[in-house]
């Protein structure tokens, strides 16, 4: 850049985000948040379909389904939504259709839960008592009072590795945009990176370099089953919070080696793997483990947690700190949160309204009718 050139001017909350074949109309994105209501079958609901479409119609450029079970063991309770078969895919391909009708990339969380399955919802305390199963983990550490994992075999290890590959193909075929990596909250791939729930001494398991293993092997076969023109996300918790476990600086170097794999984004949440966290909650805490990762890749980053009011999110996008918000409990108070954010910031053009909501929002505009797309769900 020489003198006579002006600087580029900072991305704001409502550009737009190109990742490979996509792109977000704005840079909020819906967090992946479980709902806790599918029958024992994984597959999506109605209660989906209007809990994720009320969302997209808010004017998210991103939303998220919640985690996506990729084996019926990998569920946290018998209530989770999968896609570990064929026969959940019809009902993921109606969700992932009414989001992008109505304007939002559709995006789909596959995880493991690991150590913290075969419980029941969180409203429901303690194990399942109907559906259950013995829970799965790198080691017979448990999670708190919850059930002993067993250790899982090394063929357990590649054949949830194929699973996750094998539930992405599924992904892209319901039509979803963005697939990402659920390696945070102390679920499976998560406690295969801290070393307070890995004890293993063999390859998957020891050093840094074998504790990310799974998370690293997992990208990559789900890089490969997916097309180049798909975004891979991973979601990390970047620090346990408790001490001698998972580090900031330890999320640095995995992402760095994620980056090589053909990983695009990294959601950057923090801590759910030990009771023991010490969490010093406020505004914007998880930010700083965004901005340590955008600083030392070149993935791009979400940031997420306690992201609630519309300057606080413009500000993280414009001062480089992450290129876009994941909101999660705001958008349950407030599914408009998007449409809020731009009136606020003087964006409202940025965000549409539905022409059959706009009398709630003042006086209507003339429209030339065949300019105006009417989702057909």
């Amino acid at each position: 850049m020489t003198d006579t050139q002006p600087a580029a001017a900072s991305p704001g909350l409502f550009d737009p985000l190109v990742q490979r074949g996509v792109t977000l109309r704005n840079r909020i994105g819906v967090s992946p948040m479980c709902q806790y209501c599918c029958g024992p079958d994984g597959r999506p609901t109605e209660w989906h379909l209007q809990h994720l479409l009320s969302r997209a119609l808010g004017g998210a450029g991103l939303v998220f389904t919640e985690a996506a079970a990729v084996t019926a063991e990998g569920r946290i309770t018998p209530r989770d939504l999968g896609l570990w078969e064929e026969a959940q895919l019809a009902g993921h391909t109606r969700l992932a259709e009414g989001i992008a009708r109505l304007g939002s990339v559709p995006g789909i969380q596959l995880s493991h839960a690991g150590r913290k399955g075969s419980r029941n919802p969180p409203w429901v305390h303690g194990p399942a008592t109907v559906n259950h199963w013995q829970p799965l983990g790198p080691s017979t550490v448990p999670f708190e009072t919850y059930l002993e994992p067993r250790a899982m075999s090394e063929a357990e290890i590649g054949e949830t590795i194929e699973a996750f590959a094998t539930a992405a193909k599924r992904s892209v075929l319901a039509g979803y945009r963005v697939i990402e990596l659920h390696a945070a909250h102390g679920y499976l791939l998560h406690q295969f990176l801290s070393p307070l729930s890995n004890t293993r001494n063999d390859g998957w398991g020891g050093d840094f370099a074998g504790r990310t293993r799974l998370v690293r092997e997992a990208a990559a076969a789900v890089r490969a089953a997916i097309p180049a023109d798909v975004p891979l996300w991973v979601r990390v918790s970047h620090t346990d919070w408790v001490e001698g476990g998972w580090t900031t600086e330890d999320t640095v170097a995995l992402c760095q080696a994620l980056e090589t794999l053909g990983v695009d984004a990294i959601d950057t949440s923090s801590g759910g793997l030990s009771a023991k966290q010490q969490i010093p909650v406020g505004p914007g805490y998880q930010v700083p483990g965004a901005e340590a990762v955008k600083r030392n890749t070149g993935l791009q980053v979400a940031a997420v947690g306690m992201i609630t009011e519309p300057a606080q999110a413009q500000a993280i996008i414009a001062e480089g700190r992450a290129d876009l918000v994941l909101l999660a409990r705001a958008v349950l108070r407030d599914p408009y949160w998007p449409v809020h954010a731009a009136q606020a910031l003087g964006h409202e053009a940025s965000t549409a309204i539905p022409p059959q909501y706009e009398r709630g929002w003042g006086a209507l505009p003339m429209r030339d009718e065949t300019a105006v797309p009417m989702p057909a769900l």
